[in-house]
């Protein structure tokens, strides 16, 4: 039960994202998975109930899940990359894209970044700030293999974000628009699969390009992709910045951009 090492801190830094291997208990993530196969239709023990290829769990603030998120490792992880006292607890997980092997097309796929925000009329939104996001988070609640809808990570995706934001103030921009301006701009980034056992937990920079994909293994692949909440802003100014605003501003300079 430690933080980041060093070495990992700064993976998150130039790659977008860290892997948390046991960030949980196995045993604590299949009581999580059990539950969640409680809220849904399709039996774990009857693969013909097994219709549709994506099944959405809104949120689940049981016991379990407040616990899995909330470990001496991850919370570690959270201070590491974020900074103390600059985020808030999870009360539980969510939401769950519960993948189940099919031979269509995968739903719900393609290339972006999370949003960030909504503004007064609900729109997702995207600041310089990441207001209201401090990270995306993977926590892994089956064993995720090549074939079992892994998702799709571009490596150092995240530093090509800045420069598309830094002009727009502290609202943002829409959130689509983002996305169409970065997808394209970081094609040309490494690809890697979110694999891992169920404990393991991926902790992603908000601006990293991700995207689902198809479900081609047999079993089916829980997972939740919570946000982590920040406390204030990313202060892109200061001395010391931590990982997470670094991050920012090594996008911006590379972009021959002021962080200012």
């Amino acid at each position: 039960m430690h933080a980041l090492d060093d070495a990992a801190v700064n993976r998150f830094i130039t790659d977008g994202f860290v892997k948390v291997d046991g960030a949980f208990d196995r045993a604590d993530g299949e009581r999580c998975a059990a539950q969640l196969w409680d809220q849904i239709e399709p039996s774990a023990d009857d693969p013909s109930s097994w219709t549709e290829s994506l099944i959405w769990v809104n949120g689940m603030s049981s016991p379990p899940f407040t616990e899995v998120a909330n470990t001496e490792v991850s919370t570690s992880a959270y201070d590491a990359l974020v900074g103390p006292g600059r985020w808030r607890p999870r009360l539980g997980l969510g939401t769950f894209p519960l993948r189940f092997p099919s031979t269509e097309p995968p739903e719900a796929a393609g290339w972006h970044i999370e949003a960030s925000f909504a503004d007064d009329a609900g729109a997702p939104r995207v600041s310089l700030r990441s207001r209201g996001r401090a990270l995306l988070m993977l926590y892994l609640f089956s064993d995720v293999g090549d074939d079992d809808a892994p998702t799709l990570i571009r490596v150092g995706s995240h530093l090509a974000v800045p420069p598309f934001l830094a002009d727009a103030g502290p609202d943002g921009r829409p959130w689509m628009d983002v996305c169409t301006d970065v997808v394209p701009a970081t094609d040309d980034c490494e690809v890697v699969t979110a694999t891992g056992q169920i404990g393991d937990v991926f902790l992603c920079h908000p601006f990293l390009v991700h995207s689902a994909q198809a479900h081609r293994g047999r079993v089916p692949r829980f997972m939740a992709q919570p946000p982590l909440e920040p406390v204030g802003e990313l202060d892109l100014d200061a001395d010391e910045p931590t990982p997470l605003a670094e991050a920012v501003v090594r996008g911006l300079r590379r972009a021959g951009r002021s962080p200012v």
